[in-house]
């Protein structure tokens, strides 16, 4: 798998850098979330733990994959800032349990 960064935007308000990449996977299936991470994280000379991985699509048949991350200036800012679902599928948190509601039943109306 090769790794292209297309585009880099500075968002100095949120300390990060907003990266638009290529995966080229020629012949091999998707590459996963953790693969492209360490991917991005090579390119860019920082530590795997400081990017994210917002989204990414395949093209079909193509063996290429376009998609869009996001590197912080440290990984606490990037634990700080994302929400918890995002950094479950990263790996960088734990995914919490979901909350089971119950449902409340009425009474059947009396027959007279």
């Amino acid at each position: 798998m090769k790794v292209e960064i297309d585009s880099r935007k500075e968002n100095v308000l949120h300390k990060r850098t907003e990266v638009q990449f290529t995966a080229e996977h020629n012949g091999e299936a998707t590459p996963k979330r953790n693969d492209l991470r360490a991917g991005i994280a090579d390119k860019m000379s920082v530590q795997k733990e400081r990017v994210v991985i917002d989204h990414t699509n395949t093209e079909f048949g193509m063996g290429k994959s376009h998609g869009y991350a996001k590197v912080y200036e440290t990984a606490e800012l990037a634990k700080k800032s994302e929400k918890n679902y995002v950094l479950a599928r990263q790996g960088l948190a734990e995914k919490k349990p979901k909350k089971v509601k119950q449902v409340k039943t009425k009474a059947a109306p009396k027959a007279k």
